[in-house]
């Protein structure tokens, strides 16, 4: 963090303070933050500006004090600098004092400088600690623990902090990774998949340069900003690094070593169950040169015959839910329908394979099924190339309530396999097909720059055929439309309306 020597040095006029991705983090109120950053993007600095404007109000309106635990002393006396240019920004510091003083130790057996800055007319202060965690104990405030994925006590340190937040206290962590098996990364993880309820905020250099942080440094460095120098300091960055691994921690938020299968083996076949069906219809090469009603009458067949009596066994009175990936000639389309328990346990009763499928077949299975599904309270299509056709015109049969055209991307696959993986740990989704090609897909995902995901390597099934994860992104879709989508109607009852007499009629 660059500290300038007045607030105004660091902002083109007529423009906000803080940079978009700046406010963001500012403005949100959740109690625990955690923020996956790229190095040098000024988010200590914005949390500065927060933490004086905290600091500054009276406890009636949500003033309080605030406890930064840097890793090193140098971190401090920044973060301090900034409180100070922001308080005096604020006309704060003529009634503000700044403190620098020292204790002694004991486990590190040296002397420690903290720095602190109190706010007389709130009674409140900034101070600056070690981060020894036994420092935060007796204390009441706000708590900013930077570069928390360089700590060597992170656990017990946020163990410390978090119990700050029993009288309303926010725990804000910063950070660039520390590769993939640091404690900051696995909370993130864990917040993603739905086991932690702490906001998390992503920067990457990228997302930092779109908001305008290149553009920002040339006017506080004096450089004449253009889209040609921003590319350029930009990829230099990238290049100068030591290798890719490290240019995509430092700057991507991606944490290093994180490759190989995401799900193992155990965790998937512990989830299988040998009664579910695999239904798979593939098509003859030339079949879709028949006329429409030979397609359509062959496949109206091999669905009463073969799905007909599959549906008629699923409880009438369930929920249920599906996914569908696509593919026509190469990959496969995945149907993986859902039924939704009375305990919220998700249970797949059966997963339908298409290998070279016509369009034409592929909207008549579609609609057979979803038609037939009990309850059926949505759907998640892939909307990718020539499947948005399908999911188009599922949209407007079942509704936009009902069925959600997905694009598959790696914002996607970031937010909303973790929860998948939860589902499959904690026994929220059951009874996949005890079936090797669906064991291959499942197995397929890999963590590919720090995303669970398909990579683009194809296998081969136990028909011969290609296989691309087809039934992993297809249960992916069917989870993530239990999760999200429509959760069906509501009963409303009133009750009749109400007759008052008054208790002094008849004396008047």
């Amino acid at each position: 963090m660059v500290v300038p020597q007045d607030v105004a040095d660091a902002i083109p006029a007529e423009q906000p303070v803080f940079l978009p991705y700046q406010q963001r983090w500012f403005e949100d109120e959740a109690q625990i933050m955690f923020a996956e950053k790229s190095r040098r993007t000024g988010l200590t600095w914005a949390e500065a500006g927060r933490n004086v404007v905290k600091a500054a109000r009276p406890r009636r309106r949500q003033g309080c004090n605030t406890f930064y635990v840097g890793s090193k002393k140098e971190m401090a006396l920044e973060y301090i600098a900034a409180c100070a240019l922001f308080a005096k920004a604020f006309n704060e510091l003529a009634q503000a004092d700044v403190y620098e003083q020292s204790f002694w130790d004991e486990g590190k057996q040296e002397e420690i400088l903290a720095y602190m800055i109190r706010f007389p007319k709130s009674g409140f202060k900034i101070q600056a600690l070690s981060s020894r965690p036994s420092n935060l104990r007796g204390l009441q405030g706000d708590v900013v623990i930077d570069e928390a994925a360089f700590h060597d006590s992170l656990e017990e340190l946020l163990k410390a902090a978090l119990a700050l937040t029993m009288w309303g206290n926010k725990v804000r962590l910063i950070s660039t990774h520390n590769g993939v098996e640091n404690l900051f990364n696995q909370y993130i993880q864990e917040a993603r998949e739905g086991r932690k309820d702490y906001s998390i905020h992503r920067i990457t250099l990228d997302d930092a340069i779109a908001d305008g942080l290149y553009q920002r440094i040339c006017y506080v460095t004096g450089q004449t900003w253009s889209p040609e120098a921003e590319k350029k300091w930009r990829d230099d960055l990238y290049r100068n690094a030591p290798n890719t691994e490290s240019a995509d921690e430092e700057y991507g938020c991606i944490p290093k070593h994180s490759g190989g299968a995401w799900l193992s083996r155990a965790l998937i076949e512990s989830r299988m169950s040998a009664d579910t069906p695999v239904l798979r219809y593939a098509c003859p090469n030339g079949f879709e040169l028949l006329s429409d009603h030979v397609r359509h009458a062959e496949c109206s067949d091999w669905l009463e015959a073969n799905l007909a009596p599959l549906l008629a066994a699923l409880p009438a009175d369930a929920i249920s839910f599906n996914g569908e990936d696509f593919g026509r000639t190469g990959d496969l389309s995945v149907h993986v329908p859902l039924i939704q328990q009375q305990n919220l346990v998700r249970r797949v009763p059966f997963i339908l394979e298409l290998r070279n499928v016509p369009f034409r077949q592929q909207e008549q299975i579609a609609f057979y099924l979803l038609d037939r599904l009990p309850r059926f309270m949505g759907g998640a299509f892939d909307a990718r190339g020539n499947g948005h056709s399908l999911a188009e015109f599922a949209m407007q049969r079942y509704g936009a309530s009902r069925i959600q055209q997905v694009m598959l991307t790696e914002s996607w696959y970031r937010e909303h396999m973790p929860p998948l993986k939860a589902a499959l740990e904690d026994g929220d989704l059951v009874d996949l097909p005890k079936d090797a090609d669906i064991l291959a897909d499942l197995r397929a995902v890999q963590v590919v720059k720090g995303v669970p995901r398909i990579p683009d390597a194809r296998t081969t099934g136990e028909d011969k055929g290609k296989r691309h994860g087809d039934a992993a992104v297809a249960i992916a879709l069917a989870y993530y439309a239990s999760r999200e989508l429509n959760k069906g109607p509501v009963a409303v009852k009133s009750r009749r309306r109400r007759a008052a007499t008054r208790i002094t009629q008849g004396y008047a």
